[in-house]
């Protein structure tokens, strides 16, 4: 088994050979430096699981900027976004167009700032609810910028962004907290990472774009998302998985244990770290497969082995070291409903295997051509299904934890049928025309940025 494993992780480093492994490593980093924020900001704040349903909303509201820049960077690299001072031209268009669309929503986050918050299980934290919807829209912009610059190839300004955006996101929010801001200036720091990464990437783009004249692109910005509807309902779906138990535990449970599962929640997402980095390999080895005319389903079988291969240890780990795991790391008063961390480590792990199998579909599909939601109109209905059996069922955390674990796993299973159901047979016909920004996946992209 370890013979198997090295060779699938080997793989997985040579499918993000080149300037995938510099994003890969500053996607590393980006981890590690936001498990540092989440654990200082743990051990600081008295109400944790305020923070941790506020940042779970805004994840949530960033699956647009994510899927926008998979597109931006696939139009900008085959030059569909202008060239020299068009590219900046379209670039300023754009800007416009995300000003005014963030002051409209700015304005409507503020006057519904009230219900946002009861929404999300912070109804004291109404200003700072207030301020997710307009990090959002800032959001947009940076992966507008990122998309841009990862077309163009300056891949290491990318990668300094990514690992950038944690770091600022830490010492801001941290000085916020040290000056008494409490939630709302722990929260705060995302929404100033993201101005200081917007104006980062512009400056950068500035730089790498010549002066020299060049077409413009007629393309919006609004068309340009509208055209990504496919990756931003996947990634809405997955996102929406991994974080809605932590708006409702902060609706169900006091602020003692809300926090608590909140810091417990975030050790058992590991795995979904693990299968974010075996997405190096799942999707362009799918897409290399799926182009020779080859069943791609093994990939498929093969990435999730490469979970299953990792999950064993972490959940041994949690199992026999759960409770003094999260003591050292998150504090003692953080420990005490550490009994959830296995069940919520099983539920991610669950996760993880939709995670990859809804990149393999889409992946496929891309291939295709095609545009079939089936799949992710089952998974959004399992999705919808779980803050309604959080909500009914009982309040205790384990139970919490359990159900929790019951909605993964089904839409793992139901996942996994349709990724396996039918090997995809129709190879495309590639031309001598198409570069490969045009026949790079979706997924692909995405998982690069």
């Amino acid at each position: 088994m370890s013979i198997r494993s090295s060779s699938l992780l080997q793989k997985v480093v040579n499918a993000a050979g080149g300037p995938g492994a510099g994003l890969a490593i500053a996607m590393i980093v980006s981890n590690l430096l936001g498990l540092i924020a989440s654990v200082v900001f743990a051990r600081a704040l008295a109400d944790y699981g305020a923070l941790a349903a506020l940042v779970s909303y805004l994840v949530i509201l960033t699956v647009a900027g994510q899927a926008l820049q998979v597109a931006t960077a696939r139009e900008s690299a085959v030059g569909r976004l202008g060239e020299g001072a068009g590219l900046l031209a379209t670039l300023r268009s754009w800007g416009r167009s995300l000003v005014i669309g963030t002051v409209v929503v700015t304005v409507i986050s503020i006057l519904a700032r009230h219900q946002i918050a009861a929404a999300i299980g912070v109804p004291t934290e109404s200003w700072a609810a207030a301020a997710g919807l307009p990090a959002g829209c800032i959001y947009v912009g940076v992966c507008a910028l990122r998309g841009m610059l990862q077309g163009l190839g300056h891949y290491r300004e990318v990668g300094v962004s990514l690992a950038g955006e944690q770091a600022v996101r830490l010492v801001a929010g941290g000085l916020l907290l040290a000056l008494g801001a409490g939630v709302i200036g722990a929260y705060l720091g995302s929404l100033i990472c993201y101005l200081a990464m917007l104006l980062f990437c512009a400056l950068m783009l500035r730089r790498a774009v010549p002066a020299t004249a060049g077409h413009r692109s007629t393309l919006t910005l609004w068309q340009l998302l509208s055209g990504s509807g496919l990756p931003i309902a996947a990634l809405a779906v997955i996102q929406f998985l991994q974080n809605i138990d932590l708006i409702i535990a902060k609706h169900l449970f006091d602020e003692r244990i809300a926090s608590a599962y909140a810091a417990t929640a975030v050790a058992a997402k590991v795995l979904i770290w693990v299968a974010m980095g075996v997405g190096y390999y799942l999707v362009p080895e799918t897409s290399r497969r799926h182009a020779q005319g080859r069943d791609p389903r093994p990939v498929l079988l093969q990435s999730l082995g490469m979970i299953a291969i990792c999950a064993v240890p972490v959940l041994l780990i949690f199992g026999f070291g759960g409770h003094e795991l999260i003591s050292i790391v998150f504090g003692p008063k953080r420990a005490i409903v550490a009994s959830v961390l296995v069940p919520l480590a099983i539920a991610f792990t669950v996760l993880a295997v939709t995670y990859l199998a809804v990149q393999y579909m889409l992946a496929v599909q891309y291939m295709l051509a095609l545009g079939r939601v089936r799949f992710l109109v089952i998974l959004a209905l399992v999705a919808i299904a779980e803050p309604v059996a959080l909500l009914e069922g009982p309040s205790r955390p384990e139970a919490f934890a359990t159900i929790v674990l019951v909605v993964q796993a089904a839409g793992a299973i139901l996942a996994c049928l349709m990724a396996l159901r039918h090997p995809p047979t129709t190879a495309p016909t590639r031309t001598e025309t198409q570069t490969p920004a045009e026949t790079q996946t979706p997924a692909q992209t995405l998982e690069e940025a």
